[in-house]
């Protein structure tokens, strides 16, 4: 396993980790200018700041500083009530995409939807083996355009209390289990290492209590693994979307994790993504840095 301890060489800050520091926005071209100050080499930025930031005004910082992205969040979203959502997911998704090539992404992640309408709070049915069709085939579909643009889609299983109205994928095996089914080489031509079309993003904070974890690692090996996600289950959790601790504050043993990923192969970086509305995102947004930078040498 991959040392740590002496450098930050592959720590990346998924910028919903400092999106908003004392109760108000932090604009992401400012998020890329603390990281470079700090020698934080990768982000995963999300979409909505990448609009308010603009996509060529976030593309040049990004070339400015020599940041790499380690993702971008996110597509999906595949459930729908109809043929004209169903048509709405998938133009959003290819924006996604094209987005994604724009910023030279290694992947665009998928969080990919509940029942439909529950994440507004009116589910219009309770059939999660229909909800789970409609990602399928939504994957299909967009695996089709991404093949085209060389872009490879990282599935996110989603803890099961996000099965109503987030992801109705919820275990790596799931994940994994539509990988097989939809891209069929994942191996590709002899001699290629690269990453394959359809893979995973793995998210401790989701997958950490699956007794099957370590199995599926191996199983997805080092082409599947595109995306390793990072913080800790805090004890007691006063919010199940935004109460996410800083690695070492929790009960997750991510260097068990980290040491089965990079054991599958993966040799890519740690992505700290923490979504804290009454910690991290009330304090300031250097201080969130350093600490990130400080618990990735001794946490991680």
């Amino acid at each position: 396993m991959r040392d740590f301890s002496t450098d930050h060489r592959w720590l990346s800050i998924n910028t919903a980790t400092v999106r908003r520091q004392h109760g108000q926005d932090w604009g992401l071209l400012d998020i890329l200018d603390a990281c470079a100050a700090r020698g934080i080499r990768a982000v995963s930025p999300w979409r909505d700041q990448v609009a308010a930031a603009g996509l060529q005004a976030t593309a040049a910082r990004l070339k400015q500083h020599g940041i790499e992205l380690s993702g971008y969040c996110r597509g999906g979203m595949f459930t729908h009530a109809g043929a004209a959502s169903r048509q709405a997911v998938r133009d959003d998704n290819r924006r996604a995409l094209d987005e994604a090539c724009t910023l030279g992404a290694p992947c665009l992640v998928l969080v990919v939807g509940g029942l439909p309408g529950a994440l507004q709070g009116h589910a219009l049915h309770k059939d999660i083996g229909a909800a789970r069709a409609q990602v399928h085939e939504g994957i299909a579909l967009l695996l089709e355009d991404a093949r085209r643009v060389s872009m490879p889609l990282a599935i996110e299983p989603l803890h099961p209390m996000y099965a109503a109205d987030r992801a109705c994928v919820n275990t790596l095996e799931q994940a994994l289990d539509l990988c097989d089914e939809l891209d069929l080489a994942p191996a590709g031509p002899a001699g290629v290492s690269g990453p394959a079309a359809l893979g995973v993003a793995v998210d401790v904070y989701h997958v950490w209590w699956d007794p099957k974890l370590q199995a599926q690692i191996e199983r997805a090996g080092h082409r599947r693994l595109l995306a390793f996600h990072v913080c800790d289950w805090l004890v007691p959790t006063r919010d199940l979307l935004n109460d996410r601790g800083m690695m070492g504050d929790g009960v997750i043993d991510i260097p068990r994790v980290r040491g089965w990923v990079e054991a599958a192969g993966f040799a890519g970086y740690s992505e700290v993504e923490i979504f804290s509305a009454e910690n991290w995102w009330k304090r300031e947004g250097g201080e969130v840095l350093a600490t990130c930078i400080e618990r990735h040498r001794c946490a991680v």
